[in-house]
């Protein structure tokens, strides 16, 4: 069963609804509802006549005043105007009744739901109809404008009233990365995961081929086992190796396992991307990781040294502590935080033995990855780092 709704006599069309959907019936002109041709209960069909219509450009009499611009138009009552403002708004107050917007009631009556001005769409459909799509982009857009200006600024503090101080300007890349660091945190919902790696084996194995590397003149640490295991784990659970597209609304798989490890300079934190991890094996990560940190102290990277990668890795192993909250580095959706082993007591077959646990700190957008499989990913990593033979299969 369908109704034929006509709300008004400025007529721009009729609606056609129904119990589960409401269809705009645009008019082929505007104008004055002069007769309706149906009523309550007729059955109609495809070209039957709902009523009559004077177009709104027949002769007018000759006292009749000149109608205003639209643009000069008082505004009406409970009628907001567009505001300028330099952070983008969706305005509450829907227009039922001005001569100048198009839009059916099933559409104003949307419009409404969703608290948006509709004087301020513009209409894609035939004559500048508005659309419920036009309102959905509408709304979209104006969320995807949201800026973080609009959050309250921090007050500026007087520190030299307390003391003597002394002004040290921020390095270019600290400016550069900061403004991206809180970009990222403020955008990206971030759930960190903790975990242990038990690493005996893999640092007994690490000594006993560091002579034998030292000869090559490559540094074998423990960070090139890490970048393996991650590049396994990916691959176990691609959906930590994607990317959000532009819309929110799809993922981005990707095939390949480019790695980005955070290294630590005097001006500040660059990340270098080591590409196709998994094609390569511990000897040659280890002289490319090396190549590219110094090529970071030295301020020698180029654009493409910190593009592409994939999943990013930020060690403390060599500095100290056990565990922190590493913030994503966007595109990507997750990174993983390595802090410094250290021995533990491991209760084992009715003993406490020692073994070298190394802390995982992992950071993922919960947008796409929920704790269960964060749970999962830092799991099988440890699980590679335990026995690294898991790494050849």
């Amino acid at each position: 069963m369908a109704l034929i709704n006509i709300t008004t006599p400025d007529f721009g069309g009729a609606t056609l609804e129904s119990d589960k959907a409401t269809m705009d019936l645009p008019a082929t002109e505007a104008g004055v509802v002069k007769e309706i041709k149906v009523k309550v209960g007729d059955k109609l069909s495809t070209g039957s006549l709902l009523m009559t219509l004077e177009s709104k450009g027949a002769a007018k009499s000759a006292e009749e005043k000149p109608v205003k611009k639209a643009e000069e138009k008082p505004a009406e009552k409970g009628v907001e105007k567009p505001v300028k403002t330099s952070t983008p708004q969706v305005l509450i107050g829907d227009v039922q009744s001005t001569t100048d917007i198009h839009a059916g009631p099933g559409v104003r009556r949307f419009a409404r739901e969703l608290g948006v001005n509709i004087s301020l769409i513009a209409g894609s459909g035939p004559k500048q109809r508005i659309l419920k799509e036009d309102v959905q982009a509408f709304v979209k857009n104006q969320l995807s404008q949201v800026q973080t200006s609009s959050l309250p600024t921090l007050p500026a503090i007087d520190f030299s009233k307390f003391g003597a101080i002394e002004i040290q300007a921020l390095s270019r890349i600290k400016k550069i990365s900061g403004k991206n660091l809180q970009r990222n945190w403020m955008m990206i919902p971030h759930v960190t995961q903790f975990g242990d790696a038990d690493i005996t084996e893999l640092e007994n194995f690490r000594q006993a081929q560091k002579a034998e590397f030292e000869k090559q003149k490559i540094k074998l640490t423990p960070l090139v086992f890490v970048m393996k295991a991650v590049a396994a784990s990916l691959k176990m659970f691609p959906t930590f190796n994607a990317s959000l597209d532009s819309s929110g609304e799809n993922l981005v798989i990707k095939k390949y396992i480019h790695i980005g490890v955070a290294v630590d300079t005097p001006d500040g934190l660059v990340v270098p991307v080591v590409r196709d991890v998994d094609k390569k094996g511990v000897a040659e990560l280890a002289k490319e990781l090396a190549e590219l940190s110094e090529k970071a102290r030295n301020k020698k990277l180029a654009p493409a040294d910190m593009q592409g990668g994939c999943f990013s890795i930020s060690s403390l192993g060599g500095i100290g502590g056990t565990a922190f909250t590493p913030i994503i580095n966007y595109p990507e959706v997750a990174i993983l935080g390595v802090s410094k082993s250290s021995y533990q007591p491991l209760y084992q077959q009715g003993e406490f033995i020692p073994r070298l646990m190394l802390p995982l700190s992992l950071s993922y957008d919960h947008r796409v990855i929920d704790g269960a499989d964060g749970a999962r990913f830092i799991t099988h990593v440890g699980n590679m780092l335990a026995d690294i033979r898991n790494l050849l299969l």
